[in-house]
Order: structure tokens, then sequence, then C-alpha cells
């Protein structure tokens, strides 16, 4: 299964939560998130549901 990022079009209800990661993998999600032209926020929740799906 290939890791894709989900269109931020399809907005559902959400909370706001804090998360706290070390500055490299910042970095390097910054760097995902401006090549797909998409937020950081985005490349994160993309890949958690990727993760979490995969275990099913």
């Amino acid at each position: 299964m290939n890791f894709v990022l989900k269109k931020t079009k399809q907005k559902k209800t959400s909370i706001y939560k804090t998360l706290y990661i070390q500055k490299e993998l910042s970095d390097k999600i910054e760097v995902i998130a401006s090549d797909n032209e998409t937020s950081w926020n985005n490349v994160v929740i993309s890949m958690i549901e990727f993760c979490l799906n995969s275990k099913k």
C-alpha cells in the first residue's frame, strides 16, 4: 500500500491538539508539504491515517 496525501478540501469536524516533535522531523514534514503544495498539518494527518489504516 502506497502512502497518499489526502485532499485538503475534504474537511470534517475536527479538534485541536498539540504535538511535540523533534525539529528535524518537523523539517522533513515541511519539505514534503512544500513539495506537494499542502500544509504541514495535512501531511501529518495523512501519515497518521495511513498508519492506522495499514493496521487493519
